[in-house]
């Protein structure tokens, strides 16, 4: 009974989505593994920062995921596509899921500590989990949502950045130029796929007067302004080796390919046949981060 409940939690989380920001965070914090301080020296690698980057990911993304359930579920019912989401069709209770909201909570702040003596991480984590959580309520009253999505995963490269680099970051504030450019990338590349996953929902969001891109311009506009976003995601990722100089041929190559499955992901998707916009939002986005993550770490540690 308690597996088959906490089965039906992860499921209600999609805690395999946490692998499409992990790769930014964990590529984030490669970059800080191998980018020298003010002295010249390498951080030292701790085995227990990385628990605390992969902790805080996995535990921060599953309480953000769970308060947007509790949020939303009033309008997921409405939503023939969303209506058989668990707390709509009953499959979990609000109160359990309040409870696995509060524990991941706790648990996301708790794994803070995991990066002591750096205390910024603890310090910054209540005002981030609230900025995650506000995500829930933006489509509400802003067509922007799609841009406060991309935000809220941005921080995840910028804070696994601070977590490794520490009183560096406050002493020479544009040590944190690298992870806010990675970050940018990832503001820009999120709200893109979040823009064409909206559109299987323009008609609803208009009748239930929520906003989204496609929801006040349409799909073929939103599929555009999409475009852009990914356009602006490559051109930023071309400029990151200029604050990050170990990164050479070998990630160029790989960013030529995530250029090319991005444009695949748009090519599939018509406003008109919105069929492959699963395939385009979950395949395609999970082959980009994925492979940018291992390119650019092989590239760092072996190029």
């Amino acid at each position: 009974m308690i597996f088959s409940r906490f089965r039906l939690l992860l499921e209600m989380v999609r805690f395999s989505h946490t692998l499409f920001a992990l790769p930014f965070a964990m590529l984030s914090a490669v970059m800080a593994w191998t980018t020298p301080v003010v002295d010249g020296q390498l951080p030292r690698f701790d085995w227990l920062d990385l628990a605390g980057i992969l902790c805080c990911m996995v535990f921060g993304r599953s309480a953000a995921m769970s308060a947007n359930r509790i949020v939303d579920r009033d309008i997921d019912e409405a939503n023939p596509r969303t209506a058989r989401r668990h707390l709509p069709a009953g499959l979990l209770s609000v109160s359990s899921v309040v409870v696995f909201a509060l524990l991941n909570s706790v648990a996301f702040v708790a794994s803070t500590c995991l990066f002591l003596p750096n205390r910024l991480p603890l310090i910054l984590s209540l005002p981030v989990l609230l900025f995650l959580f506000g995500y829930s309520y933006t489509k509400r009253f802003t067509s922007l949502a799609h841009f406060w999505l991309g935000a809220a995963l941005m921080l995840a490269p910028v804070s696994a950045w601070i977590a490794i680099r520490g009183e560096q970051v406050l002493q020479n504030p544009s040590d944190l130029s690298p992870a806010l450019l990675l970050g940018a990338a990832v503001l820009l590349w999120v709200a893109g796929f979040d823009m064409i996953y909206a559109c299987q929902d323009t008609e609803f969001d208009r009748r239930a007067r929520l906003h989204s891109v496609p929801a006040r311009w349409g799909n073929s506009t939103a599929l555009r302004v999409a475009a852009v976003c990914h356009f602006g995601m490559v051109l930023l990722l071309v400029l990151l080796p200029t604050a990050l100089p170990g990164l050479g041929w070998l990630y160029y190559l790989g960013l030529l390919a995530a250029a090319v499955l991005l444009a695949y992901e748009h090519s599939i998707v018509r406003p008109d046949d919105l069929t492959r916009v699963n395939v385009a939002f979950f395949q395609v986005n999970a082959v980009v981060s994925f492979g940018l993550f291992i390119i650019a770490t092989i590239d760092l540690y072996c190029c």
